[in-house]
């Protein structure tokens, strides 16, 4: 199976450092998806690990992660709650949409299903969200706690056994449950939802399926999983889903790029190389270093656009060889840096490929005092772009 399983973390909604895996195929992501885990799960279940790495295989960048006080996790589990898990998922989401890409696909399984619609109605960004065995309510997982209910209620908190592990559970945990509205939720989604459920499933009934179809609003679908059990242990069933969301998914995500142009990669060069496209009119198959790309002109300016036009690349060469020279800085003297944007533009009124002034911004966010900030200014005047075209260079031109 292509990609990898990139390990990492980032902040809960408690402020718990939160363990994730990432799984990135081994091409540019065809979008970004969020799964929640069951129940008292992990992100290490094989449902979570299954699905997510089958969508890996299809072109989906996924993040699965451990809720607070769960899995590698930090946090104590006897202070979370489903809201909790909301905001945990929530979290996740502001984490890909800093350090990657928001996630256009929810996913959950089980009680991390109804935490996904409920946390979906918070990430704008989705373009759908799918669910696997979920609860119609998020008060169902009481069914799992009933033996145990008058103690937690009369002592305030009781430690539960739930699949052969003990945990502590809190009055407020029951509360919290009793205060959701997952299917009203379901029903103000605005987004395509997907109910993926087995008919047997003997730990959240196809009825509750049943529920959250009836309260969602079109477009919605419903996928039976035939023989699967609720937590999907047949490798296969885990597969089997993976492969229906990402085919329902495609509906709703932006059209995949047209196949690209063919381009030759050129070994053993230290530069750039150009070579014409005999049936385009101005597009060019280059290669930078040994790394292919197309560059055309603009579609206002005869090309095809099929590939950045030639000035553009020059800005965008500066911009990022500002950025990575700032961030090299920072890092070197472990100052804190949360975001960096570098914009390079022509100025206004120059001509759109004689133009002689280049104006370059930064935007950088981090606990940063003003004199570290005019320093990073400054480094980015000092990047090997900047000083290139800032300095000026002798070309030698010659016919082989």
């Amino acid at each position: 199976m292509t990609g990898e399983t990139r390990k990492t973390e980032f902040d809960g909604s408690t402020g718990a450092k939160l363990a994730a895996a990432l799984e990135l195929p081994a091409g540019p992501p065809r979008a970004y998806a969020l799964f929640a885990h069951c129940f008292t799960c992990s992100k290490d279940i094989k449902a979570a690990r299954e699905v997510a790495r089958a969508l890996r295989a299809r072109g989906f960048a996924v993040l699965r992660f451990d809720f607070t006080g769960l899995g590698g996790s930090d946090g104590d589990f006897a202070n979370t709650n489903f809201t909790s898990n909301v905001d945990d998922l929530v979290a996740a989401a502001d984490f890909l949409r800093r350090e990657f890409e928001a996630p256009s696909i929810v996913i959950g399984h089980s009680l991390g299903g109804a935490a996904a619609i409920v946390a979906a109605t918070q990430i704008p960004e989705t373009r759908g969200v799918a669910v696997i065995g979920a609860p119609a309510e998020a008060d169902h997982v009481a069914l799992q706690l009933k033996e145990s209910e008058n103690d937690i209620r009369d002592k305030g908190a009781a430690v539960v056994n739930l699949a052969g592990r003990p945990f502590k559970i809190k009055s407020q945990f029951l509360d919290d449950l009793k205060n959701q509205t997952v299917t009203e939720c379901a029903a103000s989604l605005k987004k395509p939802l997907l109910i993926l459920h087995a008919p047997r499933d003997e730990t959240v009934g196809v009825d509750n399926a049943t529920k959250i179809f009836v309260a969602a609003k079109h477009p919605k679908s419903f996928v039976s999983l035939d023989t699967a059990d609720h937590l999907l242990s047949n490798a296969e069933d885990a597969r089997y889903a993976a492969s229906v969301i990402a085919a329902w998914s495609a509906r709703y995500l932006p059209a995949a790029p047209a196949d690209p142009v063919e381009t030759r990669r050129v070994d053993a060069v230290d530069g750039g190389v150009a070579e014409i496209l005999a049936d385009k009119k101005f597009a060019v198959s280059a290669s930078a270093g040994d790394h292919p790309i197309v560059i055309d002109a603009d579609k206002e300016d005869g090309g095809d656009g099929l590939g950045p036009n030639p000035t553009r690349l020059v800005e965008a060469a500066l911009a990022a060889c500002s950025a990575m020279t700032v961030r090299m800085y920072a890092r070197r003297k472990n100052w804190p840096i949360d975001a960096l944007k570098v914009t390079v533009t022509r100025a206004q009124d120059e001509d759109s490929h004689l133009s002689r002034v280049l104006e370059k911004s930064l935007e950088v966010s981090g606990d940063l005092d003003e004199a570290q900030t005019a320093r990073l200014h400054e480094i980015a005047g000092k990047c090997p772009v900047h000083r290139m075209l800032a300095e000026g260079v002798e070309i030698r031109s010659k016919m082989v």
